[in-house]
């Protein structure tokens, strides 16, 4: 049971963290000061294997129009990929996601909507940016260097997602031995200076909760797992960079009522000073959040 005792625990012995300050930027002319109003991202997925179906959109008008919709429904910022992250879907080529990315890039950036693209392409980097993308959602590290210098010249930002492997569809085990903060700070810190070396300036950091690590299928593991990397969000925030969350859902406690997950987590992630809530569910994570303010007076 998540109690008010370990919250207070957790707080006294990361008090400084607490106080961490990061970076703020804008993003395709939009200024986004994080320590003052976190963002909200809405999710738009190109790929049929997506298992969240009301996300799904398999014709550009439609993936242009949800995004218009989410937008209006307070996101800041739409994220499409054209390959889902599940470790059972079939991979996509280069050139059938840009086929599909495109038109939806085109068509949402013309609308003035911020657009971020998930991928670890080299190949769909370049054709995104080119199109217009804000910002790369990075899922893999191999070609990291080749991808931080395409999004320096774009003038983009960059989500550095923890991916322990080449890509997210590659990944292994996740290290549940100990705290994980320290790993996931020593990871970020080594591609925060690579990022930096080749210009990128405008970044944010993902610990990846949402991806198909081997050793989390059991659901009380995954979910414990997510609920502590929430709560110690802040301490991420020492780093100098926003903290991005991919809201995850815990089917096997939620089960008909799946689509109120996101909500309870994003709480959790608020109660952490996550900067950017990545959700399928934005009218009610912007609710959570503006629920939330009403502490503040």
């Amino acid at each position: 049971m998540l109690t008010l005792e370990y919250l207070a625990g957790l707080l006294d012995k990361n008090r400084a963290a607490a106080a961490a300050r990061v970076a703020a930027f804008s993003i395709g002319g939009k200024k986004f000061d994080f320590n003052a109003q976190p963002a909200v991202m809405g999710v738009v997925n190109l790929s049929a294997d997506s298992w969240y179906r009301e996300s799904v959109c398999l014709s550009a008008d439609s993936a242009i129009q949800r995004g218009k919709i989410l937008a209006a429904q307070g996101a800041d910022i739409i994220d499409i990929g054209a390959e889902s992250t599940l470790a059972h879907a079939a991979r996509v080529r280069d050139a059938a996601q840009n086929s599909k990315l495109i038109p939806v890039i085109k068509g949402l950036r013309a609308a003035k909507i911020q657009v971020s693209v998930e991928t670890y392409s080299p190949a769909v980097t370049r054709a995104s940016l080119e199109a217009g993308a804000n910002i790369l959602n990075l899922t893999g590290t191999a070609a990291s260097k080749e991808i931080f210098k395409m999004v320096a010249a774009h003038d983009a930002a960059v989500i550095i997602c923890y991916v322990a492997g080449n890509n997210v569809r590659e990944v292994g085990h996740f290290d549940l031995s100990a705290d994980p903060i320290p790993l996931l700070r020593d990871f970020f810190a080594r591609q925060i200076e690579i990022a930096q070396r080749n210009g990128v300036r405008k970044i944010f950091l993902d610990p990846g909760l949402g991806f198909y690590y081997k050793n989390l299928q059991d659901s009380a593991v995954r979910v414990r797992h997510q609920m502590n990397i929430f709560l110690n969000t802040f301490r991420l925030r020492e780093l100098g960079f926003p903290v991005c969350h991919a809201l995850p859902h815990a089917f096997e406690f939620f089960g008909d009522e799946v689509r109120c997950a996101e909500p309870f987590f994003a709480m959790l992630a608020a109660l952490g000073k996550t900067d950017l809530f990545r959700t399928h569910e934005v009218p009610r994570i912007k609710a959570v959040l503006e629920t939330m303010k009403v502490w503040q007076g």
